[in-house]
């Protein structure tokens, strides 16, 4: 194969990629549908071989998190629609581990719209530092809140009130 062949195939490869992973926007987390697993930061890789057989690696927020079975069908059903697409292979690993590190920025705007308020940057900060920082309330943005429980819907979050416009609210914990 020539040089110019090589290169070819390569950028055609990356454009498929690239337009797989747009397509995995319309991949909503059934939990929070107002942020796509992509801005969730739950995909953490997309290959395509030249047969038209797709490999999604999935980064789970929680080991146990009750979503994964949809989410996994909801993956292969939008991927399946794409052009050139035979099969499509949804593997749930855990590494890297999922941190609300890898929220977009887009996802987390999204996140305060739905009325959950994200978790502050972890990297390299203890949890119980994590747990001491204020939280902003996705209504109003007061951080004059307090939290009610630890634990919310979900493993992943915790509930909270807003003292100041007083409306409830989840946070993602930080991990």
């Amino acid at each position: 194969m020539s040089d110019m062949t090589t290169e070819t195939s390569q950028q055609d490869k990356q454009e498929r990629r690239d337009s797989l992973w747009r397509a995995l926007q319309d991949v909503v987390d059934p939990e929070i549908p107002a942020v796509s697993v992509v801005e969730m930061g739950m995909v953490n890789r997309v290959d395509v071989d030249d047969d038209g057989r797709v490999m999604v690696e999935i980064l789970p927020t929680f080991s146990g998190c009750p979503a994964l079975d949809v989410i996994g069908q909801h993956v292969r059903e939008r991927i399946a629609r794409e052009p050139g697409v035979a099969s499509v292979d949804v593997r749930f690993v855990f590494d890297p581990i999922w941190s609300t590190d890898r929220i977009t920025a887009e996802g987390k705007e999204k996140l305060k719209g739905f009325g959950i308020a994200p978790a502050t940057l972890a990297r390299g900060k203890p949890l119980p530092m994590l747990q001491r920082e204020p939280v902003a309330c996705p209504f109003c943005g007061s951080t004059r809140t307090a939290m009610d429980n630890l634990f919310g819907p979900t493993p992943c979050r915790s509930l909270y009130r807003c003292l100041d416009c007083r409306n409830p609210f989840e946070r993602f914990k930080a991990l």
